[in-house]
């Protein structure tokens, strides 16, 4: 059809298809890659979200050695969790018997979800903290309007859809954007925070906000020392009574290596006997001092409802969702981000690795159900994570019997919770949040590696404890994102110069060397060596970053100054009049043009520019052009063609892009001859290596099979150029690109 095929002809010239056609990848490979066997994508989407049902039940029915040790460690979970639960209940200004609820959702409902055997959910210390604020807010602005557990429950639905949602559409990968110093840093302040929070009912003294910032509860506090009640007799000795057994128990373990396993679990229950004995001399001291009105002596926990007395469908109207919007994405980053650091954590540390996405999930799905009994939002513990690991657990399953146990407890022993002493349940919070608090030497070790990112922890710590919580995460992260952003506009680039490298052997007679590129800098090696700078004429440019519009002008003015500043000028100024100068670049001046000029000419004649593709991963449009007018700039300075030579190009989607943007083709001055790969023999008629593949990566070093299809004779292998002919200019390692920029000056000469 004339007309169809001149449309088509015409349609081509406007968009400026090219007439000669190079082979690269399509946007056809790349939906046939994402759309291939969808049946099979989906069962894989499916399977990838393991379940306890496959990985836990079918080896317990088999393996009673790894129940055992899984029954071992939720017993041990159980002990510590109801404790820490009624105490970070109170952290989050709601009564003992929701820290309760939220300990058992968690434990129960994870395990059937978790890619983690390690890891305990339910209240922590951090997000506690952040519902006491969420409550705070959100009560300020609707005084009246909703009660704290109503609040608490609705917003775990809402963060738990939010997380759930997050994992199923394998967006995890979102939390890789908060590095290690910024989660520390405010998990630094957050222990601080609530530290400080807790000494007032420590000590008995009130009076004042405990919720405030950090540094004016501890202002207030030391003004109100004066004021300490007799709940310090509980407190202190508590305190001082878990951090006295714990350091026995470590000094003893150190003394008696043989013994280390009962000592270690005889410190694991040091929360549960401080509690126990607080509880038994509160209530033998304060069961007959009850006053007229009601109050005793010292503050006690009083009536802990048995069972679930809250269970039912959690209350959210728009009116809420509206007041709870401006806290949620603090609330979901603890929730998230807490989580998996703790999981990764374990996970490294235990030889496994977790899926982000299923943890997603089971938090999200946690939260969820949670609200239906009444719990407030829960996620990773790192202190009962780490003595559920080190307790000998086998599999998520131990969550279970750490379920019995948070189940016994809240049916048959809240009457003896009625005499717990909240100076107690502080003493048992300060304890567990100082683990919280960044070493020393991990401190240090952020300074070490990068100083930049141990400002970012000052700051989240400095924030969190100056202001809130809240604006210590926002403060970290979007130093953070600030940081990593600055990082990819300005990376590091460096011209390259020549080592060659020699490998005595005694055992040959000659010794093996190679030739290997460096900076010129020599920063990163010995700075005695011999750089070589590539021939005259020769530059070598190795660029550290993905090649991108925020970077790609750095490139452009490192390539453009570096040649006006060591390469001649093509064009001799002195014989142009000044009015046909540009203005920008009017060239030497009357007087001292001669004396210039002869400074030019003995500079050399630029022939090639050699670019390190070894790093660079992606790149786009802006960044294409920026080379394009790098090309036409230093063509102009040198007033001839300049070859651009590209080494070790990583993606066909970037060879795409540079012979869209007209580099890599045409005809190459270089003498040096093409690398060739040996073609894979066939066998049967049938290749080892699938023609398909080979097509697909048309920089890999998998060559396609011969036009003709016959099979290669056993022992007379066949080769084939390892990059297309028709790419002179695209070279598979940095050395051979500087060969091949190198062998064609002497031809380039002698056509001028």
């Amino acid at each position: 059809m004339p007309s169809a095929s001149s449309a088509k002809r015409v349609g081509k010239k406007i968009i400026g298809y090219p007439e000669e056609i190079v082979p690269v990848v399509s946007m056809k490979d790349w939906v046939q890659d994402h759309t291939s066997n969808p049946k099979q994508r989906a069962v894989d989407y499916i399977s990838s979200f393991p379940t306890i049902l496959s990985t836990v039940i079918d080896v317990h029915l088999i393996d009673f050695g790894w129940l055992t040790g899984d029954v071992i460690a939720g017993l041990t979970v159980g002990i510590v969790v109801v404790p820490q639960g009624m105490s970070y209940a109170v952290i989050a200004t709601l009564p003992a018997q929701y820290g309760l609820y939220s300990s058992f959702v968690g434990v129960l409902i994870y395990c059937f979800f978790a890619t983690s055997k390690d890891v305990s959910i339910g209240p922590v210390a951090v997000m506690s903290l952040t519902v006491a604020q969420v409550l705070k807010h959100v009560q300020a602005a609707h005084p009246n309007e909703w009660d704290s557990p109503t609040i608490a429950s609705a917003l775990a639905l809402i963060t738990g859809f939010i997380v759930l949602g997050i994992g199923l559409l394998r967006l995890g990968w979102l939390v890789e954007f908060i590095p290690a110093p910024a989660v520390s840093g405010f998990m630094t302040g957050s222990a601080i925070n609530i530290a400080a929070g807790q000494v007032p009912g420590l000590m008995g003294i009130t009076g004042f906000d405990t919720r405030a910032a950090t540094y004016k509860v501890i202002i207030n506090t030391l003004k109100g020392l004066p004021r300490t009640q007799l709940d310090a007799a509980w407190g202190l000795t508590g305190l001082v009574a878990l951090y006295a057994i714990r350091i026995l128990c470590d000094f003893l373990s150190r003394r008696y290596p043989r013994r280390a396993r009962i000592l270690f679990f005889a410190s694991v229950m040091r929360n549960a006997f401080v509690i126990v004995i607080l509880t038994i001399a509160a209530w033998l001291y304060t069961r007959h001092r009850k006053s007229a009105s009601g109050k005793y002596p010292i503050k006690i926990l009083q009536t802990v409802p048995s069972g679930f007395k809250h269970v039912g469908q959690p209350f959210v109207d728009r009116k809420l969702l509206t007041a709870l919007a401006p806290e949620l994405p603090v609330s979901t980053i603890i929730l998230l981000l807490e989580h998996i650091a703790i999981s990764k954590s374990f996970g490294r540390v235990n030889g496994y690795k977790i899926n982000p996405n299923q943890e997603l999930i089971a938090i999200g799905v946690t939260n969820t159900i949670g609200s239906c009994f009444g719990a407030y939002p829960a996620t990773g513990s790192f202190s009962r994570s780490a003595l559920k690991s080190k307790s000998g657990v086998r599999t998520p399953a131990a969550g279970i019997i750490t379920a019995i146990v948070v189940i016994v407890a809240l049916y048959g022993l809240t009457p003896a919770f009625f005499w717990i002493p909240t100076a107690g349940l502080s003493a048992v919070i300060i304890h567990a949040v100082a683990d919280l608090v960044a070493s020393p030497s991990q401190v240090y070790s952020f300074w070490r590696v990068s100083p930049l990112e141990f400002v970012i922890w000052a700051a989240a710590v400095l924030v969190t404890v100056f202001s809130t919580i809240e604006n210590g995460i926002y403060t970290s992260i979007c130093a953070s994102l600030a940081l990593l952003l600055i990082r990819v506009a300005h990376p590091r680039g460096s011209f390259l110069g020549r080592v060659t490298l020699m490998k005595d052997s005694s055992n040959s007679k000659a010794s093996e060397s190679r030739d290997v590129f460096v900076p010129y800098s020599k920063n990163s090696v010995n700075p005695h060596i011999k750089i070589v700078p590539p021939s005259p004429g020769v530059l070598v440019y190795r660029f550290e970053e993905s090649y991108l519009y925020p970077n790609c002008s750095l490139v452009n003015d490192a390539l453009v100054d570096y040649v006006k500043d060591h390469m001649q000028r093509g064009k001799d100024m002195t014989n142009i009049k000044a009015s046909d100068r540009p203005w920008n670049d009017p060239g030497p001046g009357r007087n001292s043009g001669v004396s210039e000029q002869e400074e030019n000419l003995k500079k050399p004649v630029l022939h090639a520019i050699v670019l390190d593709f070894s790093q660079v991963s992606h790149i786009d449009t802006t960044a294409v052009q920026a080379l394009i007018d790098t090309r036409t700039a230093v063509e102009k300075w040198a007033d001839h063609p300049v070859e651009f030579h590209f080494a070790t190009i990583l993606s066909p989607w970037i060879r795409r892009a540079l012979t869209a943007g007209g580099f890599g083709l045409g005809i190459s001055s270089s003498l040096t001859p093409p690398d060739l790969a040996a073609v894979v023999p066939y066998r049967d008629g049938r290749s080892s290596v699938s023609t398909q593949d080979a097509d697909h990566d048309l920089e890999s070093g998998d060559v396609k099979k011969t036009a003709s299809g016959s099979e290669t004779p056993s022992g007379s292998p066949e080769f084939e150029p390892l990059i297309a002919e028709d790419t002179p200019f695209f070279h598979i390692d940095l050395v051979s690109a500087v060969h091949a920029a190198e062998s064609g000056i002497g031809r380039f000469a002698a056509s001028d």
